[in-house]
């Protein structure tokens, strides 16, 4: 790259002096050739009577030397000067032999002398760089490298690196500095560093520049503290305080994620009214005094203010002239009759008082507690109504099954919500009531008395409480009060969690839990939208729970991101359904929340209603669950034999009801159910029977299989869909029935049955029928639940609070796997009491405790043993 250097060689003649050998002022250096240009080499020596170039070992011609002499004006010595020019074609003879190289040699009367050797280079610079910077996004303050390796040259290219066109000076800004191997590093990240970047690479031949990278410098939003908590709502009573935060500490730029969380909480508050005092009665007027004036008092004592009520106003104390100014003495016998008098009355106020004290009595033992609320009159538009209670003594008011004959109450009113102003509690929409005009409506309170069957029938007759179901099968209703409780639907997987302090202290709800019937509500679906679970409804829908309660129910379908889009919907007061909540996305309201597992879902909700999950697949891979059963007559006196094969959505209710329906129809099971992943392709379902010994058995079934369409099926909506094969027997001695059942969705999943079975007696698969669960569908109070209730008070005060390394409720998230709904969880009050909540509905009656108490005592240890697993 640079000239070669070489000692300067001298040859002197015998006897000359070394002083008079050639001596070089100008020696020929390093030069390349741009193009088709040619170089000049040039020297000059002195003294010299002959220079000559010679390149690569040859001499250069004589006429092709430039010569010009002159003289050393401060020696008075012969200057000589020589060029020769080199041409493209010269260098490329002899290219990838070796270098092109020449050399002078100067001549004197004393010897010769020669030059250093100058390299003759063919210069370029390539196209294509060999490494571009790519574009990146970077968090702030991060470091970024952005790598150049520029084109093959010769001379080799100088870098230079441009932001936004502007040259990059690593002089100039301390951020920034280039690597020897060309890379641009940004030591830390900066919002001015958002540009598009440019390597530049250059020589004597060109100028290339690489592809631009655009660098985008993200700032991710973080929260700001939090608000102080507002006023309560209410200046009176039960209300709400909210407390909020900001996305701005700092705000997101440049495409930077948005805070996880919930930017609002709300609490539940309670502001004491104010009372205002009242004067009692005034007392009796005082005897005359010597002054001829008598006087009476009062106190502000009924009530006395407090809360901040008003103060009495008028005097406390009353005066009087006793004697019309004339202060005379009075008869003896007037003092008799006043004293008589005095007698008679306090003997009248006290049968008064004996009087009143017997009705109350009476009252009190017929009434009904005025903390208990109606369930029938808690719709969306009222708040729960204060009646009287029963007897403190009666140990079955929490376990009672509703009557709605007795104890009739008048309301004024219209039962559907009404907009209030923004600092009022808006109630949720009840969709059991059908909207009334304003007017009368009468409601009825329980009785303990009833019976369910009664209870359903009276709803029933009731315009509002149509559509709840004729049985009570599908049904449970309980009493509650603020330690909780749990309904459930047996059979069925469908139940209610009411978790501690969920109703507030002092108040006891009737709480009920049903099952529909899909052909009883209309659920509208549009497009590939599927129904995906049972539809339930809890209530009364205007409930207030000031902590959500967990609503438990199957689901069908093959949860994935990629694939589905899944909605919880709740249908409003007026009928008309509405989208809550999208699975997997952040939740626009705190009201409803859902963790949905492999076979079931779990909702969080504060507003009682009804509700469904409907799916809508977003490509023909999103697939739901289909549980194939095959039912048949449990006696066949005739030669013909039905095989019913049902395709029901795979949820434990949808089972029941079959089975039930079985049971009235007289069938058994004949085959170990099959479960069949029905695909959103259009593909009809297709079912067919093979393999029968025709010396004993046909089949009546005229085409090769049959079909069931794919709507049909996709809806939902059809629950009980099935197909008949029937059969016939040659011989009604004929018991034994072997074949094959094929039921498969054309291009898709597909499942065989293999029936050899003995249609007389044989009933080995009568395990398989789901048997009706034993227990009470109401639970209450502590009964209700796994864990005791002083534990789970223990474990949230210990957890609730951030703990040292991390042991707080988080680490108990991460341990029971729900991790991922930390920023749920994060918004409630208490996050510890919600993770308790899930994990009672999730495991309920059968969950291993131990494995709960193991993971609470593990997060114990983390922060000082705050647990024992023996005291869990």
């Amino acid at each position: 790259t640079g000239a070669q250097q070489s000692a300067t060689v001298a040859n002197p003649a015998s006897g000359a002096s070394p002083d008079l050998l050639p001596h070089f002022q100008l020696e020929p250096e390093d030069v390349y050739i741009v193009k088709n240009k040619a170089v000049s080499l040039a020297c000059r020596a002195t003294p010299a009577t002959q220079i000559y170039f010679k390149c690569n070992g040859e001499w250069v011609h004589q006429g092709d030397h430039v010569t010009q002499h002159s003289t050393d004006r401060s020696t008075g010595l012969p200057v000589m000067e020589v060029r020769i020019e080199v041409t493209r074609q010269q260098v490329e003879k002899i290219f990838g032999l070796e270098e092109y190289w020449c050399q002078c040699v100067a001549w004197s009367s004393s010897g010769t002398t020669k030059s250093q050797k100058a390299f003759v280079r063919i210069a370029y610079l390539r196209k294509n760089f060999e490494q571009e910077p790519t574009a990146r996004e970077v968090s702030i303050e991060q470091g970024i490298v952005l790598p150049c390796r520029p084109p093959e040259g010769i001379p080799p290219a100088e870098v230079e690196w441009l932001r936004n066109e502007e040259l990059v000076d690593p002089a100039l800004d301390a951020n920034v500095y280039v690597t020897p191997e060309h890379s641009l590093v940004l030591r830390q990240a900066r919002l001015a560093d958002t540009a598009n970047y440019t390597c530049v690479a250059k020589n004597i031949v060109a100028r290339r520049r690489s592809a631009s990278a655009a660098i985008t410098v993200y700032v991710n939003g973080g929260w700001s503290t939090w608000t102080q908590w507002s006023g309560c709502s209410t200046s009176c009573g039960r209300g709400w305080q909210k407390r909020s935060r900001t996305c701005t500490n700092p705000t997101p730029l440049n495409g930077g994620a948005f805070c996880e969380g919930q930017n609002v909480q709300k609490t539940a508050c309670t502001t004491l009214c104010p009372v205002d005092g009242a004067w009692s009665e005034w007392s009796k007027w005082s005897e005359c005094g010597a002054e001829c004036t008598h006087w009476r008092s009062r106190e502000c004592s009924e009530p006395a203010p407090r809360n901040g009520g008003r103060d009495c106003h008028g005097p406390e104390l009353d005066t009087r002239n006793c004697t019309s100014e004339l202060c005379t003495h009075v008869a003896s016998g007037a003092e008799d009759v006043a004293l008589y008098v005095g007698l008679v009355a306090v003997a009248v106020c006290l049968v008064l008082l004996l009087l009143v004290g017997v009705l109350v009595y009476c009252r009190k033992k017929g009434g009904l507690d005025a903390d208990v609320a109606d369930s029938s009159i808690l719709t969306a538009g009222f708040q729960p109504v204060s009646i009287k209670p029963s007897k403190a003594d009666n140990p079955s008011l929490l376990t009672i099954q509703p009557d709605l004959s007795t104890t009739t109450m008048t309301y004024q009113g219209s039962l559907c919500p009404r907009q209030d102003g923004p600092a009022k509690l808006q109630l949720p929409n009840g969709h059991l009531l059908s909207p009334l005009g304003a007017g009368r409506h009468t409601l009825h309170h329980s009785s303990p008395a009833a019976e369910g069957a009664d209870f359903v029938a009276r709803l029933s007759t009731q315009s509002y409480f149509r559509s709840l179901p004729r049985g009570t099968n599908n049904m449970a209703y309980g009493t509650f009060n603020f330690l909780g409780g749990r309904l459930m639907i047996p059979s069925t997987g469908i139940s209610l969690l009411i978790p501690p302090d969920a109703i507030p202290r002092g108040k006891i709800y009737e709480v009920y839990l049903t099952l529909h019937k899909q052909e009883e509500v209309r659920l509208p679906l549009a497009g590939c939208q599927t129904l995906l679970s049972p539809i339930v409804s809890c209530g009364p829908p205007g409930v207030l729970l000031t902590r959500p309660a967990i609503l438990a129910m199957g689901h069908c379908v093959e949860a994935s991101a990629e694939n589905w889009s899944i909605r919880l919907k709740k249908q409003s007061c007026e009928g008309t359904w509405e989208d809550v909540l999208q699975l997997g996305a952040e939740p626009c309201t705190e009201l409803y929340y859902c963790q949905l597992e492999a076979q079931a879902c779990y909702v969080f909700t504060e507003q009682l209603g009804r509700f469904a999950l409907v799916g809508e697949s977003l490509s023909m891979a999103a697939s739901k669950r289909l549980k194939l059963v095959l039912f048949a007559p449990a006696a066949c006196p005739s030669l013909e034999y039905n095989i019913r094969v049902y395709c029901l959505s795979d949820t434990q209710d949808v089972l029941k009801e079959v089975i039930q329906l079985e049971k009235q129809l007289g069938g058994q099971l004949i085959g170990a159910p099959r479960v069949l992943h029905f695909k959103d392709s259009y593909h009809n379902l297709r079912l067919s029977i093979h393999d029968m010994p025709s010396s004993l058995w046909k089949s009546k079934l005229l085409a090769s299989y049959q079909e069931i369409p794919f709507y049909h099926i996709w809806s939902g909506l059809q629950p009980f869909l099935h197909c008949t094969f029937t059969l016939e027997r040659l011989s009604t001695s004929t018991c034994e029935l072997a074949c094959k059942i094929w039921v498969w969705q054309v291009e898709g999943d597909g499942q065989s049955f293999t029936v050899n079975f003995n249609i007389a007696k044989d009933t080995r698969f009568s395990d398989w029928l789901v048997p009706d669960e034993v227990g009470t569908p109401a639970l209450v109070g502590p009964s209700a639940f796994k864990i005791p209730f002083l534990i789970r008070q223990k474990i949230i005060s210990s957890l609730d609070p951030p703990g040292t390394r991390g042991a707080d409720w988080r680490t108990l998230a991460q341990k029971l796997n729900l991790d991922s709904h930390l920023s749920f969880f994060a918004s409630k009050a208490s996050p510890t009491a919600m993770i308790l909540n899930l994990w009672e509905a999730r495991h309920f009656p059968n969950g291993n405790l131990s494995q709960l108490a193991a993971a609470v005592t593990e997060v114990g240890k983390q922060d000082g043993a705050l647990f024992s697993e023996a005291e869990c």
